[in-house]
């Protein structure tokens, strides 16, 4: 049983990610949830921003993720194939942790939970479209993000090291 109760129709893309802490030159693999290394973020240093590229298998990029050193709010551009983008803002109130999604070429997304802990969830119209959770593994340093089918898994792991990087608090 997944994340999503109830909902068995259609397979869940499930994804498991070390708790590593994403630091600038790091790289590291995203596994499906048997193992397998389907994506790599791969970490470049640069003056003004710190850069990510998340590749597939055959090392094509699937996304570029770049956060602005020097603004104001926090603040991470993520650019897709076919001139895709979108970037990922803290909210700047709130109880909970809440991140904004704005996405050029589709309804915005948002993010709320317990980023810290990795259990948040990112909702698009008000649907969940994935959910990241530490609770389906028992290996102390990874968790899970389980997307709906139909989404773009690209974007939505994407957003998740934007939120792991934000959520750092650096």
């Amino acid at each position: 049983m997944g994340l999503f109760r109830g909902r068995d129709d259609e397979p869940h893309q499930k994804f498991q990610m070390r708790e590593k802490m994403i630091a600038v030159g790091d790289d590291y693999w995203i596994e499906t949830e048997s193992g397998d290394k389907v994506f790599k973020v791969n970490g470049k240093a640069l003056r003004i921003r710190d850069t990510w590229k998340l590749e597939d298998r055959q090392g094509t990029t699937v996304a570029e993720i770049q956060e602005k050193k020097l603004s104001v709010r926090d603040k991470i551009k993520i650019e897709l194939p076919g001139g895709r983008s979108a970037s990922v803002k803290k909210a700047m109130i709130g109880i909970r942790d809440r991140f904004h999604v704005e996405v050029n070429d589709g309804p915005d997304m948002k993010v709320h939970g317990n980023i810290v802990d990795h259990e948040y969830e990112i909702e698009r119209g008000g649907d969940k479209v994935a959910e990241v959770s530490k609770r389906w593994f028992r290996v102390r340093d990874a968790y899970g993000i389980e997307i709906e089918p139909g989404q773009d898994d690209a974007l939505i792991l994407a957003v998740t090291v934007c939120i792991e990087r934000m959520g750092r608090g650096d």
